[in-house]
Order: structure tokens, then C-alpha cells, then sequence
């Protein structure tokens, strides 16, 4: 019974990292919906590995790299560890909600592969907001927290992907990526939450935060993520008669750029 328990949830959590992540993962996991509805709970997993690899890449450019090509460099390896698959959500999510045209019609350009103006605009600016926000992180005097900062910001962007997969309905009705998740629920949802906040305090203990800054960083995370998340979950839902695989994404870089925005403000502060 607890080795199978192991098993389930260790084909959960690959298959996390094997859906959000272009991280090689050499374990063969059922896409099932019992299944993928578990890998919920491990989002935050696949978000902590994410950031501890961009944690890592940042030691590394600041031995000889100054601040703004080391946040472009940053910002490449970020992309390219999703495979730019939450990027290409937001270009899409543009393009359809942006177009101001009928729900149906919405839906079908989010569908076509092509992207628009609308989708290129959005996508520029989020990068150029993401860019001058790292450049400014990775540019203070005193860089303290800034390395766990970044490993915390992927681990609550990628838990409320769960939180809105769990949500709200799924606006294809039985298509698409978010139809694979239909099973998800509030409980998996609770338990992303619970790793998520294990990892946030594992990376502010192992960054020297006292108890009090690991408070902040927990509460502020929590409260920012659910604001932003929500209120741009909403808006997608009125749009578009509920949420496709392409708006998780958007929602997804929403949130990390709200966190990271964020974080240059509480490094002023903590």
C-alpha cells in the first residue's frame, strides 16, 4: 500500500516536471487523468527546480557578467526551460482576448498557431518588464536574498496554475489541454499549496532569512498571487466562458512578473 502510494505520486511529480518543464525526466508516467489531476500538487516542484537552476545560472554570471546581459542570459534560460510554452499561452491569450471579437471567435484564433500583433506586442512588453526588473535586481549594491527571491518567484506562479486548472471550468468543453486536468480539485489544489509553502521556507532557511522575513516572504507571496491570479482569472472567464491550457500559461507569467515586481520593492525593505 506505501510503495504503491510512493509510486503514484512519483509518477505525479515526474510527470509535473515533464508537462511544465523541458527538463529530461527518464520515466515513462500514464497521462491519465487520475493522474494528472495528482501532478497538481507537485506544480510547485517542477516551479522550485525551475528557479533553482535560474539560481544557479545567476551565481555563475556574476562572477563576470554585468547586470543587464546577465538578465537577458537569465531570461533565455527561463524561457527555454519550458520550452516558452507559458510564453506562447500569453502571446495566444492576447491575441484572442484582445481582438474584441465573439467568445467563439476568441477561441478559434487562440487556437491557430500563427501569432498576431496583438500576441507580439504583449509578448515584448512582458519581456521588456521582465528584463529591466532583473536588470535592477541584479544591479543593487547590496544583492542580498535576490538568489532565493528568484527561486521562490516560479514555484507560486506554478502553484496557481493548479489553483485555476481546480478553479474554474474549462472553456473548450471537453477540449484541449485543460480538459487532461478535469479531474483536478480543491484537494490537490491544498496540497500544492502546503509544498509550495514548504519550499518557499526551505529556500529562505537555506538563504539565512530569520523567521520574521520568511513570514513576510509567505504571506506576501500568497496574498500577491492570489490577488493578480484571481483577478486576471475572472477576466478570462467573462471573456471567454472559462479558461484554456493557453490562459494557464498567461496566468502563469502574469503572476511571476507581479512576484518578481514584487521582490525588487521587498529588497529595498528586507
Amino acid at each position: 500500500m506505501v510503495i504503491s502510494t510512493i509510486k503514484r505520486h512519483g509518477q505525479a511529480a515526474a510527470a509535473a516536471l515533464q508537462f511544465l518543464t523541458r527538463i529530461p525526466v527518464p520515466l515513462t508516467v500514464p497521462f491519465e487523468p487520475v493522474t494528472l489531476a495528482r501532478t497538481v500538487i507537485y506544480f510547485p516542484l517542477a516551479g522550485v527546480i525551475i528557479g533553482a537552476i535560474l539560481a544557479g545560472v545567476l551565481g555563475v554570471l556574476e562572477l563576470f557578467s554585468p547586470s543587464m546581459p546577465s538578465a537577458v542570459l537569465l531570461l533565455i534560460v527561463w524561457t527555454a526551460l519550458s520550452g516558452g510554452l507559458h510564453l506562447d499561452g500569453w502571446m495566444d491569450t492576447a491575441d484572442g482576448v484582445l481582438s474584441h471579437r465573439s467568445r467563439e471567435r476568441m477561441l478559434e484564433i487562440m487556437k491557430d498557431s500563427r501569432v498576431g500583433a496583438m500576441g507580439v506586442i504583449a509578448a515584448v512588453l512582458l519581456l521588456l518588464f521582465k528584463f529591466a526588473v532583473l536588470a535592477e535586481w541584479l544591479g543593487q549594491e547590496d544583492g542580498k536574498h535576490v538568489v532565493s527571491l528568484l527561486a521562490i518567484v516560479p514555484i507560486w506562479s506554478r502553484w496557481w496554475m493548479g489553483a485555476a486548472i481546480a478553479g474554474w471550468p474549462n472553456a473548450r468543453q471537453g477540449e484541449g489541454i485543460g480538459a487532461l486536468f478535469h479531474l483536478a480539485s480543491l484537494r490537490q489544489v491544498t496540497g500544492g499549496f502546503v509544498v509550495a509553502v514548504l519550499l518557499t521556507v526551505i529556500c529562505t532557511t537555506i538563504d539565512g532569512f530569520s523567521l520574521y522575513e520568511t513570514i513576510v516572504v509567505l504571506i506576501g507571496c500568497v496574498l500577491l498571487t492570489w490577488i493578480s491570479g484571481t483577478l486576471l482569472a475572472v477576466w478570462l472567464s467573462r471573456k471567454l466562458g472559462g479558461l484554456t491550457g493557453d490562459t494557464y500559461g498567461a496566468l502563469n507569467e502574469a503572476v511571476e512578473a507581479v512576484l518578481l515586481f514584487a521582490g525588487l520593492l521587498a529588497i529595498h525593505v528586507i
